[in-house]
């Protein structure tokens, strides 16, 4: 018993030195370090280890629509590499670096994995019911966007002081990783209102094949302007009216802007929203593959937007939407307050009077001066227990 409780004991001890050196400062963290070998290693364990459970469990943990990728020949060798690489750059890390939490944590994951099955894992008999968590879906969204994205923030940064993992990047990623795992159960509470309406206008389906007819460019951009004028009343509503606000408010409390910032949103809320962006998608007949290509567009999108990339791009921000032309959707001074409401196109906002981007100048700060809840639990009841109290700083 002893011993139990020294290992139990033990073990919140050990992650708060991984999360120390997660959040190291610069100077400790350079090439050299280790730093690099052990957060490259960890993030391919654990990408290796997600992939096996979805393999093991395709019922439970896999979603359907990523089948085909599981499917080619080269994807167990490419879990095999992945894990692989992991053990060499988790005992580079160890090698390397005076604290070892990173370099062991990565070492133990990709351990578990190996211990799972590995790349060569079988699926599990387990009994289906009809729901998934998709875990394979998470790992993908996760490796294309933060690839994508970090480095650039990193060669290219807005704020050349702000670190990959800044202030409140552990809330962000587990707001990312529940909208990625409930992926099935959002899309079905997202497409409800889409499927009555087809269900009940049999007589528009003579309209909905033209609209198929059409170029598929031009069904793509349709789309495009469709889904953001319906987007940007649909915001302007979530700022205006103040029960909904309490909801649009998590999505605002985030103290800091990077790729990983625009996942923070209430779960309510992505369901409103996407009901709402999908309306025009999913009932005026555009073709599968144009709603797949936007589906696809608006989640490097969203990133972008929110991304912690320098860049002025004056001209280009009155009609297409950059970072510094969201950032002061976020800002917090007066002046960013209920402007820049267009997701794609700022020239919406022109139109009804909300478009704000004063010539080579960024927010100062970013947030909402009202006391939100620093953990996903309390950020969740926030609209239902929020008082509207201004923070002390404000």
């Amino acid at each position: 018993m002893k011993l139990e409780d020294e290992m139990n004991a033990r073990i919140p001890g050990f992650f708060k030195s991984l999360m120390r050196d997660l959040e190291a400062p610069r100077q400790v963290r350079g090439f050299g370090t280790g730093w690099f070998s052990g957060f490259f290693a960890m993030l391919l364990a654990i990408a290796g280890l997600l992939m096996v459970i979805a393999l093991r469990f395709p019922d439970w943990f896999a979603t359907p629509e990523l089948a085909v990728v599981k499917g080619w020949t080269g994807f167990r060798a490419a879990v095999h590499v992945i894990l692989l690489a992991s053990y060499a750059l988790s005992l580079l890390s160890l090698l390397l670096r005076p604290r070892k939490a990173l370099g062991f944590f990565a070492l133990m994951i990709g351990l578990g994995a190996a211990l799972l099955g590995g790349a060569n894992v079988q699926p599990e008999e387990t009994r289906s019911w009809g729901v998934f968590f998709g875990l394979d879906f998470f790992v993908v969204n996760l490796l294309v966007t933060g690839f994508m994205f970090a480095p650039i923030e990193r060669l290219k940064p807005h704020r050349r002081e702000q670190r990959l993992f800044r202030t409140e990047w552990r809330e962000d990623l587990f707001y990312f990783l529940i909208s990625s795992m409930f992926v099935q159960l959002l899309g079905f509470l997202a497409l409800a209102p889409s499927t009555v309406i087809n269900e009940n206008t049999g007589s528009f389906d003579a309209f909905r094949a033209s609209v198929a007819s059409l170029p598929w460019i031009v069904q793509f951009i349709i789309v495009l302007v469709a889904s953001d004028v319906a987007q940007y009343w649909y915001h302007r509503m979530f700022h205006k009216v103040p029960f909904l606000w309490g909801f649009h408010a998590i999505h605002h409390s985030a103290q800091s802007m990077d790729w990983l910032a625009g996942s923070r949103m209430h779960f309510i809320e992505i369901i409103m929203l996407r009901a709402i962006t999908s309306l025009p998608l999913f009932t005026l007949g555009f073709s599968p593959s144009v709603m797949q290509a936007y589906l696809g567009f608006v989640y490097v999108w969203s990133s972008l937007l929110h991304a912690n990339i320098g860049g002025n791009l004056n001209g280009v921000g009155h009609w297409l939407a950059t970072p510094r032309f969201h950032h002061w959707h976020h800002g917090l001074e007066d002046e960013a307050f209920d402007v820049n409401f267009a997701i794609h196109f700022p020239w919406i906002d022109k139109l009804f009077g909300t478009f704000h981007l004063p010539k080579d100048r960024w927010p100062k700060d970013y947030g909402i001066p009202e006391d939100v809840p620093r953990n996903y639990f309390g950020q969740f009841l926030y609209p239902w227990t929020r008082t509207g109290k201004k923070t002390n700083d404000t």
